[in-house]
């Protein structure tokens, strides 16, 4: 621990003796409170030098917060955000697999949960001191992101309805989605209902999802493939999303934040060569050490589309670049896989899959077959997928249209 007994402020104290220092003091029987009634709030400690922050444990007082973020700063005047809590319940919150480099560590209050102020038993820091940022960086490269960022994404989004209409579900997810406040959003499929024209997606999508499209990652879902007997319309997706459907020129592309890269696929065309040879190169020379992909239809589901083995090449690439996380829609309900081989079979090493078909259209019930490494099934809920990612790994949670998290993955390190 690098925190105990070190110099600390805050923006608030609710009277003179709910002082901050009281939160670095080592005793659960003192605290610090900020003024009642007021968000935001905020209390930092001076951690006396450069350091490398690894984990923070906060140990809250009734009075906590339910939305709050941890950052961390060299001069106590920008900060970088280490990690993002949304939906907070108070108690003991322990983050960890942490990577930051600073002289300042703040906790920043931005919903109470209580009608009171913040307040905190004890705040600790860990990591090792005397190991701040280089100090005469290149600026011709400057680093990549460090530390945390959440990324918010669903699938099976629009529905033809709009926010008044009753059971229109995709302004709730929405809603809910901006309220994380992500580093950026991805979508996995099927954004548009019933065949994805483009007066569909101006008519519904973009007055609910397409207000943050300048920050959404899209895939194409089955909905918005070409398919004259069918009338869906893949046209339509490219035209509405633009660069971002396919920043590459082609409708799979891959991008990268901080420590981890990104693949966007397109499972409409996984039995097209070019797809596949673009996907083994782009892994191929990748150089950030953790790995997620996203497409439309999963390769395990325990709904009633079921499996979908087309994917099964592309889950095998994966696997032989070390992946960790897959991410899918197609059947509509929220589902969390444990790691396990493109088999089936668990594997502590394996790829995490995450189906997120809840994000506003009908939901469907359960399949015929449960599959084996299913760990969470949520059937009856309308919600969000929301990733927290760190350098060094991610956890994920399910996040309901009213805040609720409904499920949390255990926390994963990247292979």
């Amino acid at each position: 621990m690098i925190s105990r007994g070190k110099p600390a402020s805050s923006s608030s104290n609710e009277d003179s003796s709910l002082t901050p220092d009281k939160a670095f003091d080592g005793s659960t029987s003192t605290r610090w409170a900020s003024a009642e009634g007021s968000d935001p709030q905020w209390i930092r400690v001076d951690l006396g030098a450069g350091a490398t922050v690894s984990k923070v444990k906060l140990t809250w007082e009734a009075a906590y917060a339910t939305g709050y973020r941890i950052e961390i700063s060299a001069d106590g005047s920008s900060w970088t955000r280490l990690a993002n809590e949304t939906s907070g319940n108070g108690g003991t919150d322990e983050w960890t697999g942490l990577t930051g480099n600073g002289r300042y560590l703040r906790v920043y209050g931005t919903t109470r949960g209580t009608d009171y102020g913040y307040s905190l038993f004890e705040a600790e820091v860990y990591g090792t001191t005397g190991s701040g940022q280089d100090p005469d960086p290149d600026p011709t490269h400057p680093p990549d992101p460090v530390g945390a960022f959440t990324v918010v994404g669903a699938g099976d989004i629009a529905a033809q309805c709009n926010r008044g209409d009753a059971g229109c579900q995709h302004f709730k997810t929405a809603d809910r989605a901006m309220a994380i406040d992500p580093a950026f959003y991805i979508t996995m499929g099927d954004n548009q209902y019933d065949d994805a024209h483009i007066e569909d997606f101006t008519n519904y999508y973009d007055k609910s999802w397409g207000r943050f499209k300048d920050k959404t990652h899209p895939v194409p879902g089955n909905h918005e493939s070409y398919d004259d007997w069918e009338n869906r319309d893949e046209k339509a997706y490219r035209e509405y999303f633009g660069a971002r459907a396919t920043p590459k020129g082609k409708m799979w592309y891959s991008y990268d934040r901080g420590n981890w890269h990104f693949v966007a696929l397109n499972s409409n065309r996984f039995d097209e060569k070019e797809q596949i040879d673009w996907l083994r190169a782009d892994l191929t020379a990748n150089s950030k050490k953790c790995v997620a992909a996203y497409w439309h239809e999963p390769l395990f589901s325990s709904g009633s589309h079921g499996n979908v083995p087309v994917s099964k090449p592309v889950w095998k690439l994966l696997e032989g670049a070390d992946a960790e996380l897959v991410l899918s829609g197609h059947d509509h309900h929220y589902e969390r896989f444990a790691p396990q081989t493109s088999d089936g079979a668990a594997d502590p090493n394996g790829i995490v899959q995450i189906l997120g078909g809840a994000g506003g259209k009908d939901l469907y019930g359960e399949g015929d077959t449960i599959q084996e490494n299913s760990a969470k099934r949520i059937w009856d809920k309308f919600g969000v997928v929301k990733l927290d990612f760190t350098d060094t790994g991610f956890r994920s949670q399910f996040v309901e249209t009213d805040g609720t998290v409904l499920d949390t993955s255990p926390t994963y390190s990247c292979h």
